[in-house]
């Protein structure tokens, strides 16, 4: 077995608010969402900060006897005690984050993802098992159609962030990491034969814009590319990419097991 990671980070100035990392028996990827105006006033340890701590109790966990729904919510629910004192955990922009968790275990393949994040497992036959949740997607994108020709700042404008907002983790809407641990019901799972799978990989959306979003390959070319470059060159193609195509960067984060 062999683990492989790239992050690069997608804002300048701004911390890379990704978290990846690997233990014997599996994965975890977080991918933090900043980026927003007035979010420190909220709480003061950060989107980074809620990323490695959610990321670290998950991987704590993952040897646990418990399902993936289980160590995701234990995990939910430790960081969001953890600052529930001194910050507005409640609040609409108080840290939430995607999660993306694989894990080896026995005779099988778990996955677990909740958000926009991605779960990839090649097959030795077959087509890739892909595990992804695309309702955030579909309905901020809708949004920005609604927002493109709004003027920044303006009533209007908060008025519609604050509409986009009050859809996360609502029925109707979509679900990600916040401080409420019933939204782990939500999450996308699914599991196949150890024997079957072969190179296993997470990607926060900012890394699999390579396949979704700018269609230069699919995942299994993306396997493909993970087995003889490795994760970084994953990662370059897609800020290719973005240049080329006037795409506004994200962070970009893969973590993956060959």
């Amino acid at each position: 077995m062999r683990v492989a990671m790239a992050t690069d980070a997608g804002h300048a100035g701004r911390a890379n608010e990704d978290f990846a990392g690997a233990v014997p028996c599996g994965m975890v990827l977080v991918d933090g969402a900043g980026g927003i105006a007035g979010a420190d006033e909220v709480c003061h340890h950060g989107i980074a900060w809620y990323a490695t701590r959610l990321g670290g109790a998950l991987l704590g966990a993952l040897s646990q006897d418990r399902d993936l729904r289980g160590v995701l919510a234990e995990g939910i629910e430790r960081v969001t005690d953890a600052h529930r004192d001194t910050c507005d955990v409640t609040h609409p922009i108080s840290p939430f984050a995607a999660v993306a968790m694989l894990r080896f275990s026995g005779g099988t393949v778990e996955h677990l993802v909740l958000g926009d994040a991605v779960a990839v497992v090649g097959r030795a036959a077959g087509e890739p098992v892909v595990a992804h949740d695309p309702r955030e997607v579909v309905i901020a994108r809708s949004f920005e159609e609604r927002l493109k020709d709004v003027p920044e700042g303006g009533d209007e404008y908060r008025r519609l962030l604050s509409e986009l907002r009050a859809r996360r983790n609502s029925p109707g809407g979509f679900w990600v990491a916040k401080d409420d641990p019933r939204v782990v019901d939500e999450a996308v799972t699914g599991e196949c034969p150890v024997d079957e799978a072969r190179t296993a990989a997470l990607l926060s959306n900012g890394a699999s814009r390579l396949v979704d979003t700018f269609g230069l390959t699919g995942w299994p070319g993306l396997l493909r590319l993970l087995e003889t470059h490795g994760p970084a060159e994953v990662v370059r193609r897609v800020r290719e990419a973005e240049a080329r195509e006037g795409f506004a960067t994200d962070d970009a984060t893969i973590v993956c097991r060959t």
